[in-house]
């Protein structure tokens, strides 16, 4: 394992509680309402088999399982593995690297990418993952990739009252460099342009990508408005305009995340 590796592993092992990031706010729930939707539309039908690659502690596994879809989960960390196992229902869990995955050729029906890309600053260890999830997954399958956006950072400083002059200027580095300084907060990762997201899926083997963004254009209006009288109604709203603009080609980049997918071709 390298550097880069060990110190992510050890964010989420012992700074970060990934099983309670998608209930804590207004844009992480509609990151989780919207993925839910657009998975329920993208997979093949309850019964697919599907692997869920870099899956966390299995949130998105266990709501596909409830739906009756069978499902594996391989995830970097230890312990996201151990909670995947662990919860209820329980999910079948391994601890495994995007970038070399323990399975056979074809044995999926899809296999979901949404979160290993966040975290391969490398051009080729992100097609790495990529490749290896066309790999496992059978020809006319699904592959799912989530990518952070290069803008959701500072559109959520500015919504949350917090982009000062030292953020400012990190926004103008991303504007020419996705890679995040894990000095402001965050672990090694990559911000995603929706044209590079493209790019990699159809490099890795991919037709016929198309790219939604997840929690659409008011989201900071949804940060920005909760605890106060009309939270409900803006994250409603906010709801509303991501499930209409979710391909709108001028407004995929404002979401905070990138969720793209593809078919596997013939072999």
């Amino acid at each position: 394992m390298d550097q880069h590796t060990s110190e992510i592993v050890d964010y989420y092992t012992l700074r970060y509680r990934e099983d309670q990031r998608l209930s804590a706010r207004p844009q992480a729930r509609l990151e989780w309402l919207r993925t839910t939707q657009l998975l329920r539309d993208l997979l093949p039908g309850p019964g697919a088999h599907v692997l869920d690659i870099g899956g966390g502690t299995g949130e998105y596994a266990r709501a596909l399982t409830v739906d009756g879809y069978e499902v594996r989960l391989v995830d970097l960390v230890p312990s996201h593995v151990a909670q995947a196992r662990g919860g209820q229902p329980p999910v079948e869990a391994r601890v495994a690297d995007a970038r070399a995955l323990p399975d056979a050729d074809g044995g999926y029906d899809a296999a979901l990418l949404l979160g290993p890309l966040y975290h391969l600053v490398r051009r080729a260890d992100r097609l790495q993952a990529l490749r290896e999830a066309v790999r496992v997954t059978r020809p006319g399958g699904q592959v799912v990739v989530a990518a952070i956006s290069r803008f959701a950072g500072p559109l959520d400083f500015a919504a949350t009252g917090r982009l000062d002059e030292r953020l400012l200027d990190e926004a103008r580095t991303l504007l020419t460099d996705g890679t995040n300084d894990p000095r402001i907060g965050f672990t090694h990762a990559y911000f995603h342009r929706v044209e590079e997201i493209t790019d990699e899926c159809a490099a890795a083997g991919l037709t016929d990508v198309v790219v939604h963004g997840v929690e659409g254009p008011a989201w900071p209006a949804a940060e920005a408005a909760a605890g106060g009288p009309a939270q409900d109604a803006v994250f409603a709203a906010a709801l509303d305009l991501a499930r209409l603009y979710s391909t709108e080609p001028a407004l995929i980049g404002a979401s905070a995340h990138l969720l793209a997918a593809g078919r596997v071709p013939p072999r």
